[in-house]
């Protein structure tokens, strides 16, 4: 008998246990490889990303359901409420009030300036930009003041393996890419390798989940994704996820 009343309170803690749980949808980007990118089986996002929001969303007792999608989709999908948040985005003014932001980003990565390994340049900086051409990428986030600056010709593309194509080929000066995602491409785009190297930097910038105000959830959902990447980084789990991110890139 005693081990009946046993087991129906351990079912009924497992059920309550269940009542309780939580799953929040967020989108994430997916072509944005090694942070987050769509597996090659299309199941789901992958990346070091998506482990530190699953992660920290699980020490919170929350559950995550990833919605793998274009970039400007999954902003769309956020400003809209159709998920909870989007991440990467990084924090512009442009964006500023759009969206609720927990206080410390997911990680920080570099935005880096590229061109041709023949043009001879470096050390470049956003003010030797003026009287240049320069390609980006539609639906991504960069600084205002590079975007609005009337001197710099700009180039816009779908994708930053365009980006690297067109360089690669000359057809414009400069091309903007995060250092790490970049140098991926690079290295698996034929004959990309050898013709584009980094000659200069723009910044070093933080990146976040941008959460829904249209959502119901969202600024809950924002303090409570803070509370678990403090858990993370206070657990040394963060630091691991990062080493084990660093090493399978081999850095």
């Amino acid at each position: 008998m005693r081990w009946l009343i046993a087991a129906l309170i351990a079912s009924t803690g497992m059920l309550a246990a269940s009542a309780l749980s939580e799953t929040v949808r967020i989108a994430a980007e997916d072509d944005w490889a090694p942070y987050s990118s769509i597996k090659a089986d299309k199941s789901g996002p992958e990346g070091f990303a998506v482990d530190i929001v699953r992660e920290a969303f699980k020490t919170q007792g929350v559950d995550v359901e990833f919605v793998a999608v274009p970039f400007a989709r999954c902003l769309h999908y956020a400003e809209t409420g159709v998920t909870a948040g989007c991440f990467n985005a990084t924090i512009i003014e442009g964006n500023r009030d759009t969206f609720h932001w927990h206080p410390t980003p997911l990680f920080s990565e570099e935005l880096a300036i590229f061109s041709h390994a023949q043009a001879g340049e470096s050390a470049v900086t956003m003010a030797d930009l003026e009287g240049r051409t320069v390609g980006y990428t539609l639906g991504y986030t960069y600084p205002t003041e590079l975007m609005e600056d009337p001197k710099i010709t700009r180039f816009a593309t779908t994708s930053d393996d365009q980006l690297i194509q067109m360089v690669a080929a000359r057809r414009v000066d400069f091309v903007l890419l995060n250092e790490m995602p970049g140098y991926l491409r690079i290295s698996r785009i034929p004959g990309a390798a050898g013709k584009v190297r980094k000659v200069g930097t723009i910044s070093m910038d933080g990146f976040w989940i941008a959460f829904s105000k249209a959502h119901p959830d969202g600024e809950r959902l924002s303090a409570t994704f803070e509370a678990g990447l403090q858990s993370l980084k206070n657990s040394g789990r963060y630091a691991e996820l990062e080493a084990g991110f660093r090493g399978k890139l081999g850095l």
